[in-house]
């Protein structure tokens, strides 16, 4: 591979904000220089580092896990750490922060009302055996049947992509949104769970599940392969049923005993590919 095919400069366009000194956004423009394999991320590390101090997004993990550094990538919501460059663009790219939310500063959104949504549905399991619950005697058996039911719902990372990405969150701004929906729906379908009255609430109110249009956009910018449309259009499903006097009752999972400490041979280790010396 020439030199000149390894390194290409390519044109970030940025939208910046500062609450203490602009009136709204503004697109500032800087050369990074790529080579194959930068990511989106590493991109705005260099331009910190190199160009202008005062730059401001939010990351962590850089590994695809956290979620933080969700932000608009040339129109579409994405996680900078896991997108590489020449993968979107070979000239330029345009980032902005993630729409339906306010803006911290720059690239940063205020992700709370997210968080408010998650919290208003009770995300944990809440069992109708409440003794059970508080102080628990055993472990709670699931088959692989009943964990798939419910398993690609718990991938979710909380970036917010599903959320700037749907277009009812951009018209209602008290939807709860593909987030805080999916995740009702999941725990509503554990089997270790029996919190459905208690979440329907939330999730049948007037800005609850039926307000979601079925536009599919959460599900085609899940970072994660989850698939919020899917789990809003199942929980619709239950919601009439209930309605209807129809929902079957879910069965809940065994309490069996605790574990018995028996012990097991103990697993080989694997011969050494280098001679130890």
């Amino acid at each position: 591979m020439k030199e000149q095919e390894k390194k290409r400069d390519i044109i970030y366009y940025i939208s910046r904000f500062d609450p203490e000194r602009d009136e709204g956004p503004h697109v500032e423009k800087y050369t990074v220089h790529v080579v194959p394999g930068m990511t989106v991320l590493d991109g705005l590390h260099q331009i910190k580092h190199e160009q202008d101090a005062t730059l401001s997004w939010r990351y962590s993990c850089r590994m695809g896990v956290c979620g933080s550094c969700a932000m608009l990538v040339n129109g579409k919501p994405m996680l900078s750490c896991n997108t590489q460059i020449l993968d979107v663009s070979d000239t330029a790219l345009t980032l902005a922060p993630l729409p339906n939310f306010e803006i911290v500063k720059d690239l940063v959104p205020d992700l709370n009302s997210l968080f408010d949504r998650h919290v208003a549905i009770e995300p944990y399991i809440q069992r109708d055996d409440k003794e059970e619950m508080d102080t628990p005697t055993g472990q709670f058996i699931q088959s692989p049947h009943e964990l798939e039911a419910f398993l690609q719902f718990t991938f979710c990372i909380k970036c917010g992509c599903c959320m700037a990405a749907c277009p009812t969150m951009a018209t209602d701004p008290e939807y709860l949104g593909p987030v805080a929906l999916t995740q009702a729906y999941r725990y509503n379908k554990d089997t270790r769970d029996g919190g459905f009255k208690s979440r329907k609430k939330e999730v049948a109110c007037a800005h609850g599940t039926f307000s979601c249009h079925y536009a599919g956009e959460c599900s085609n910018v899940c970072p994660k392969g989850v698939d919020p449309a899917r789990a809003i259009q199942l929980m619709k499903r239950d919601l009439v049923l209930d309605y209807l006097k129809l929902k079957k009752k879910q069965k809940p999972s065994k309490v069996m005993g605790p574990p018995t400490g028996e012990k097991k041979p103990p697993i080989a280790f694997p011969p050494f590919t280098v001679e130890q010396k």
